[in-house]
């Protein structure tokens, strides 16, 4: 290192500043090209096929939601709809069986399954797994 002269040490410093700046424009052409890319495929007619595969996704999400709420009215039904109450998220239901005879013998979490989503997701399997290991409790709160 001490035979560097300062030309030497100018030259690579040159060549270090090139390098750097070939990198940050050919990062900024891909991402320019990337964008040019996608606007072309909005406008080239895809933009038909992606707003019916959105609408049609969005329809499934809609009748899915609509189903769990009606499932109670449903003949094969296994709970009386009097004794059930909606609460959607993490669990679509809770059952108090036997509401509506006045003794409430069993609290039931319910989950309805509609289409082809038929898993639990994540947080449905975790509430699952805390009513089966009997980690569930009473609480009181007075205002």
């Amino acid at each position: 290192m001490e035979n560097l002269n300062p030309q030497t040490i100018a030259l690579l410093c040159v060549i270090l500043v090139f390098c750097l700046l070939f990198l940050f424009l050919g990062r900024k052409m891909g991402l320019h090209q990337g964008r040019r890319q996608e606007r072309a495929e909005w406008e080239g007619g895809r933009v038909e096929e992606i707003v019916k595969a959105r609408l049609k996704q969005s329809r499934a999400v809609l009748g899915g939601l609509v189903s769990e709420q009606m499932a109670p009215l449903l003949p094969d039904f296994p709970f009386d709809p009097g004794d059930c109450r909606f609460i959607g998220k993490p669990v679509d239901f809770i059952v108090f069986k036997g509401m509506n005879a006045k003794a409430i013998d069993e609290v039931i979490f319910l989950e309805v399954k509609s289409g082809a989503s038929r898993t639990l997701n994540d947080q449905e399997k975790r509430l699952r797994d805390a009513v089966l290991a009997g980690r569930v409790s009473w609480a009181e709160f007075d205002v």
